[in-house]
C-alpha cells in the first residue's frame, strides 16, 4: 500500500509541477503574441524572445527547486 501511495504522490507532483511550466510558457507565449499584433513587432525579435524565454523558464524551476531542496 505505501508503494501505490508514493506512486501517487509522485504522478501529482509531476503534473503540479508541468502546470506550472505549462502556465508559464502559455503566458510568454501570450504575451509575445500580444507584442506581436498589438505593437507590430518584428518576427525575428518575437522569436528570440520566444527562444529564450522557453529556455530560460525550465532553468529558473531548476534553479528553484535546487533551492528548495537545499533547504
Amino acid at each position: 500500500m505505501t508503494i501505490l501511495r508514493d506512486l501517487v504522490r509522485e504522478l501529482i507532483g509531476m503534473f503540479l509541477a508541468d502546470a506550472r511550466l505549462t502556465c508559464a510558457i502559455l503566458i510568454l507565449v501570450a504575451l509575445v503574441a500580444g507584442l506581436l499584433l498589438e505593437l507590430g513587432m518584428n518576427k525575428g525579435a518575437g522569436g528570440t524572445i520566444l527562444t529564450v524565454g522557453c529556455l530560460a523558464i525550465p532553468v529558473e524551476a531548476a534553479t528553484r527547486e535546487a533551492r528548495r531542496r537545499k533547504r
